[in-house]
């Protein structure tokens, strides 16, 4: 198939290399840009002008020079603009106000009482109009608002299920538009953690990646030479509904055995267990002193979360697996069990040079990365594909 395209085109995905190569590597001069872009340096010289007069790029200097005048370093403007990344939660609702380069500025949560609609919009309307209130002045004000919810979302933003949040079509995307005014993204929690390994955590340019945002439930974000894997449809990556017990416990989902039974927080509330506490943040200090109940089941969701992993990486054969989500918090208890687990039951050759680490980012992996995805809605990142 012939793809033509005009001059008009061609010079927006021109400015679009530019300005991303910019924001991934700068400091650098317009001569290194042209090196990496392949692009003639009158090209880039006009494209960096534009972007300086859009203030998403700033020129400071002078650099080195290896003879002759000392070029003008370029920077990506981090300042030019801010985000609001939000993470709603089974039993919370969480959210931090970057700058474009991913710095947090500010951070609310609030504790989520139930789910019912009307009570959850108002708690969001709250929480991002008060991290509005705190944002710097900037040229462009906030861009944009990014949200992780913990179900399958459509390409619409409209989230089709969320089982624990016992919400079917709900037009999210639609409902905080019409509130705000500036342009909102939605997405699946883990697919956002895993944009926010990528970008500013624990596997940063990392070509084949599995992110598990383990918490309330689980959910995975898949990196497939470098692209979000979404599937056929959009809705891959809920690894939390996989069975891991064939007669096992009855889920939320509809089925049963389901992984993030038995991996997850939800095992907090299992009848019988005797925890001195029903959240990570207190089990996590209990388990610092040496609290044996909490030692004994943190252990066990360690193994547990150990056979999904493995499942997982016989299938997918990834070069990093990133756990993260609340329970990153409890690295230092999962992750022993976890790792055995892995190195008893996986297939020897999809364990050379596989590494499995805990996220950087902790339990805010998904905010940042639903920030981030309302950056590059706003900056945009033009491509052609065939």
């Amino acid at each position: 198939m012939k793809v033509t395209g005009d001059q008009a085109l061609v010079k927006k995905i021109n400015k679009s290399i530019v300005l991303h190569t910019i924001r991934k590597h700068s400091p650098l001069s317009r001569a290194r840009v042209s090196e990496m872009t392949g692009l003639n340096k009158a090209t880039v010289s006009n494209l960096v002008a534009e972007l300086c007069q859009q203030e998403l790029v700033t020129e400071a200097g002078p650099g080195e020079s290896s003879g002759g005048r000392k070029p003008l370093i370029l920077h990506f403007n981090a300042m030019a603009g801010t985000v609001i990344g939000m993470e709603l939660r089974v039993k919370q609702l969480t959210a931090v106000l970057c700058d474009l380069g991913g710095n947090m500025l500010g951070e609310k949560d609030v504790s989520l009482e139930h789910h019912d609609l009307p009570y959850v919009l108002d708690e969001i309307h709250k929480i991002i109009t008060s991290l509005m209130a705190m944002a710097p002045v900037t040229p462009n004000g906030i861009v944009g608002i990014g949200v992780g919810v913990p179900g399958m979302v459509d390409e619409n933003g409209v989230v089709l299920f969320a089982p624990n949040l016992g919400w079917e079509m709900v037009d999210l995307r639609g409902l905080l538009t019409s509130s705000f005014s500036v342009p909102v993204t939605i997405d699946n929690e883990a697919n956002a953690g895993a944009q926010g390994e990528l970008n500013f955590g624990a596997a940063r340019d990392v070509r084949h990646l599995l992110y598990v945002s383990a918490g309330s439930g689980i959910g995975s974000g898949i990196i497939i030479g470098g692209e979000l894997y979404k599937g056929a449809r959009g809705y891959a990556g809920e690894t939390g509904h996989m069975t891991i017990e064939a007669n096992g416990k009855p889920c939320s989902c509809g089925s049963r055995g389901c992984w993030e039974l038995y991996a997850s927080e939800k095992t907090y509330d299992n009848p019988g267990i005797e925890l001195p506490a029903r959240t990570t943040p207190e089990l996590v200090r209990y388990a610092a002193l040496g609290e044996e109940d909490t030692l004994r089941h943190f252990g066990k969701m360690g193994e547990s979360l150990g056979i999904g992993v493995t499942n997982l990486i016989n299938s997918f054969n990834p070069e990093v697996i990133v756990i993260g989500g609340a329970l990153s918090e409890a690295e230092e208890w999962l992750g022993e069990p976890l790792r055995r687990v892995v190195a008893e039951r996986t297939l020897p050759y999809h364990k050379q040079q596989l590494e499995i680490t805990f996220s950087k980012l902790g339990s805010r992996g998904t905010m940042i990365g639903a920030g981030f995805s309302a950056v590059m809605n706003f900056l945009g990142h033009t491509r052609v594909t065939l």
